[in-house]
């Protein structure tokens, strides 16, 4: 039985919750259920959630395997991974807080997407994600990676669920400013994945 590490769980969890880009979740959740009733937008953040965490946890576990099926190094895959997180965390960085979906048609679902994939799973937190599925279990064990995940989705559950209440609190302004303070702690996440690769190709 793995032991469970208190410090490596803040530590995964508080990254992965900057992964998942709750401000842009956020307002794109606004701006695709406006049309939906209360229970609805219940729904929609459940399946979020949900999708998020099935999505996430198949990375965690299956990330040795998709790394040797394509052959990827894990220190090209950081580097690559980490790459597209600064450009993630350079557009928040130029973002007004606000989405650009158009609100959904009432047959559409956009609970897994464009909800989960690829605004809170996007290409540059799914490489985030494999990086750390890569890793070798006795450094990272497989019970914190899980709890790390599970606390970060529930987090991410809770902010969809109190969505409106959020926007009526924090405004237009605040919603600019959390959206660039994440982006600022994405780019720093970023570059320490950069450098984690790029130290160990040179040993």
């Amino acid at each position: 039985m793995e032991a469970f590490s208190p410090a490596y769980f803040v530590s995964i969890y508080v990254k992965l919750f900057a992964l998942f880009a709750p401000p842009l979740a956020l307002t794109a959740f606004l701006s695709g259920a406006a049309d939906y009733s209360p229970a609805r937008k219940r729904r929609t953040a459940h399946k979020t959630a949900v999708a998020v965490f099935i999505i996430g946890a198949l990375l965690l576990f299956c990330g040795r395997e998709l790394f040797a099926l394509f052959g990827f190094t894990l220190d090209a895959f950081r580097i690559g991974s980490g790459s597209l997180l600064f450009l993630t965390a350079v557009s928040m960085m130029r973002s007004s807080g606000h989405s650009t979906a158009s609100p959904a048609a009432e047959e559409d679902d956009i609970s897994v997407v464009p909800l989960a994939v690829p605004i809170v799973l996007g290409p540059a937190t799914i490489g985030a994600l494999m990086v750390l599925g890569a890793e070798p279990a006795a450094r990272n064990g497989r019970l914190t990676d899980m709890a790390g995940l599970l606390a970060a989705t529930l987090s991410l559950w809770a902010v969809l669920l109190l969505a409106e209440k959020i926007q009526k609190l924090l405004g237009t302004a605040g919603f600019s400013i959390m959206t660039k303070l994440t982006g600022l702690l994405l780019s720093a996440i970023a570059a320490q994945i950069v450098f984690d690769g790029i130290r160990s190709f040179m040993k």
